[in-house]
């Protein structure tokens, strides 16, 4: 009896922990778009999003900013994308992040109130 009571446990358990694939995820009709997919697949199985914007972050190493380099007046700088998709009505938008070519991160927009 108690080691039904345990394997019961330990299964339960498991499921609590498993949780979804990949909390971080788009759905789309091409397929699931998660955090390291390049923009190519992001493209091919979300389309072009309904809004977009870019600019450029600051390069860090070691928690300080990576030197300028002599003669030049501009600072070291990373392209950062955002493209926003409108899921299915009901649904808030989601913000995929692109860092060097790549989905950094997504995330839902709140709701407008």
């Amino acid at each position: 009896m108690v080691a039904q009571i345990r394997v019961g446990l330990s299964v339960a358990l498991m499921l609590l922990l498993s949780g979804p694939v990949h909390a971080d995820a788009l759905q789309c009709r091409g397929g699931t778009v998660q955090e390291g997919d390049t923009r190519a697949s992001l493209l091919q199985k979300c389309g072009p999003p309904q809004l977009q914007d870019s600019f450029c972050a600051p390069v860090f190493q070691n928690k300080s900013l990576v030197p300028t380099p002599p003669g030049s007046s501009a600072a070291p700088c990373e392209q950062i994308d955002d493209w926003t998709y409108d899921r299915s009505p009901g649904r808030p938008s989601t913000t995929v992040r692109l860092r060097a070519g790549a989905v950094q991160s997504i995330r839902p927009q709140n709701p407008p109130r």
